[in-house]
């Protein structure tokens, strides 16, 4: 019984699982090594986009050596094409008299020359070759050919000749039809030599020697151009070595010109950024007369004119400040007592005329009233003052709200107004209890008496580090661009309208200054006939930042 194959004929042997798990390894690690390198390379180009974007003298002085390196190379290449140019038209001049002087000599030498037979011949060209063509020394600076011409039908043949063993291979047929064409003059043209293995360029002049009894023949005079190679080499590198260092120079000056003119405007950007902050001695140091001396001066000079005009507007806000904090605590007095006349005709109005009696009312709510815009006016001094300090306290504003509906049940059930609370959980924060409470008790007024007798919602949440509570009616709203004024002092949409529950204009903006002293937010959204939104943003934690709220501001807005 024959035996099964284990293996198909031919197959090879399969690599062992150490050898796999080696190149699997040197795999991972080449992969490794090119992230590395692709991420340092995404580093290195986005650190130099990040320092041209930034650096005014980093652009200058790169554009100008980019542009002097491009000036450098089309000025070397103009110098070295001339000068290239040149030698090799000097190399055809000289080679041309010098290939004269010596076919004349030659020439000479053959008309001098009684040999007859083609052996004596050869022995006198060998000779003419030694002794005339070819030049002296090691390393030629010619090599010689002598050729039959193409139009000698002479019965006496010689030898072709070479000094320096060039090779007759060397000479084209080109060079030879012209030759032969026009054998009183000249011929040159410049071609490309294989001498020791290198390629070199070398002028070709060729011309023509008669031999008694053998005819014309050509003689090919090759002269290389090895020193003018040399020569070009030496100027190509000086070219490169002087072209680096004019770059480097041409760079050095910039980056020495453009400091003169960035380190003044880097100063006054950082004097305008210590003047923002705060710091309004600062000044620009202006020495000479120049430019930039004027604008240091320019600058300085506004920087005064701010100051002054600053410190006037300092000087003034105080003035006014003090007077409204002087104001309100001496109409304390006065007001005491007209409090006092006024609850006392307020008690005793049943007994007066209806007349009277309705007078008594209506002194008693304007005394309300005043006595409101006082505390408001004084709340607002302390504000200015910087005077204002929290009472920090873990609170659930789920109760602050509870107890500042109930409060406000009352003047929504006169205007027909509906208050529902919306929470999810628990809303806790360290804030001050008190001035919450204020801030939202004007927000939930200020929905009744633009609510229109509409229903009206209180939506509490907490996430993000940050609580927010959004107060929202259905009332008139409020127009395009109104929604930023609504914090203004004493301002109003419709300065026709009345103020039904009895406010002073200062409620909104003691809000948005207790919102503030919270390091919080207190933001209106509206749109006319559809209604409007206030949403108080506090962080949880004091000391801490927001970022975002938990609560969309307006119906079309995600959180």
């Amino acid at each position: 019984m024959a035996e099964t194959p284990t293996a198909a004929a031919g197959a090879g042997p399969s690599p062992s699982p150490t050898l796999s798990r080696q190149l699997q390894q040197l795999g991972g690690t080449s992969l490794r090594a090119l992230h590395r390198l692709a991420r340092a390379i995404v580093t290195a180009v986005s650190a130099l986009l990040r320092t041209w974007r930034r650096s005014l003298q980093f652009r200058v002085v790169t554009t100008t050596v980019l542009l002097g390196l491009v000036v450098v190379s089309l000025l070397g290449s103009y110098l070295y094409n001339e000068i290239a140019t040149g030698l090799q038209d000097d190399k055809i001049l000289t080679s041309e008299y010098e290939a004269r002087a010596l076919t004349t000599a030659a020439q000479q030498q053959w008309d001098s020359n009684a040999a007859t037979t083609a052996e004596d011949l050869n022995i006198a060209a060998k000779d003419i070759m030694g002794s005339v063509l070819t030049p002296p020394g090691p390393e030629p600076s010619r090599y010689v050919v002598m050729l039959r011409g193409l139009r000698n039908n002479s019965p006496i043949a010689l030898n072709s000749l070479e000094s320096g063993g060039l090779g007759l291979a060397s000479i084209t047929d080109e060079i030879r039809e012209r030759v032969a064409a026009d054998p009183t003059h000249q011929q040159k043209m410049v071609s490309d030599v294989v001498i020791d293995g290198q390629q070199v360029p070398a002028v070709f002049v060729g011309s023509g020697v008669e031999v008694p009894g053998a005819g014309r023949y050509d003689l090919y005079y090759i002269y290389p151009m090895t020193q003018e190679l040399r020569t070009m080499s030496l100027i190509s590198t000086a070219f490169g070595i002087a072209g680096l260092i004019l770059t480097v120079l041409v760079g050095a000056v910039a980056w020495v010109v453009t400091r003169q003119v960035v380190s003044p405007v880097r100063r006054a950007a950082e004097v305008s950024e210590r003047l923002a902050s705060g710091k309004l001695n600062e000044r620009m140091p202006a020495r000479g007369e120049d430019d930039l001396a004027l604008l240091g001066t320019s600058f300085n000079a506004m920087a005064d004119s701010l100051q002054a005009q600053i410190r006037q507007l300092e000087g003034l806000s105080r003035v006014q400040q003090r007077f409204v904090s002087d104001v309100s605590h001496e109409l304390r007095t006065p007001l005491t007592t007209i409090r006092m006349a006024g609850d006392l005709l307020y008690d005793a109005r049943a007994d007066f005329s209806p007349v009277v009696g309705r007078s008594a009312e209506l002194l008693q709510g304007e005394i309300d009233r005043f006595e409101s815009l006082l505390s408001d006016l004084l709340e607002i001094s302390r504000f200015d003052a910087g005077a204002a300090a929290l009472d920090l306290a873990s609170v659930d504003l789920r109760g602050t709200v509870a107890a500042v509906v109930a409060a406000a049940q009352p003047l929504a059930d006169r205007r027909g107004s509906t208050i529902t609370v919306v929470a999810s959980g628990p809303v806790e924060a360290d804030v001050d209890e008190r001035r919450v409470e204020r801030i939202l008790r004007n927000l939930v007024v200020n929905a009744i008496e633009h609510g229109n007798g509409k229903p009206i919602t209180v939506r509490l949440r907490e996430g993000d580090g940050a609580v927010a509570v959004v107060v929202e009616d259905h009332g008139v709203g409020l127009r395009q661009g109104e929604a930023s004024m609504v914090f203004t002092r004493f301002w109003r949409a419709d300065p026709a309208r009345a103020r039904t529950t009895g406010g002073t204009g200062l409620g909104l903006a003691i809000a948005l200054e207790d919102a503030r002293l919270h390091n919080g937010w207190l933001q209106a959204w509206g749109e006319s006939g559809v209604g409007s939104r206030f949403r108080l943003t506090l962080p949880q934690r004091s000391g801490e930042s927001l970022t975002s709220s938990p609560l969309a501001l307006s119906p079309g807005e995600r959180r």
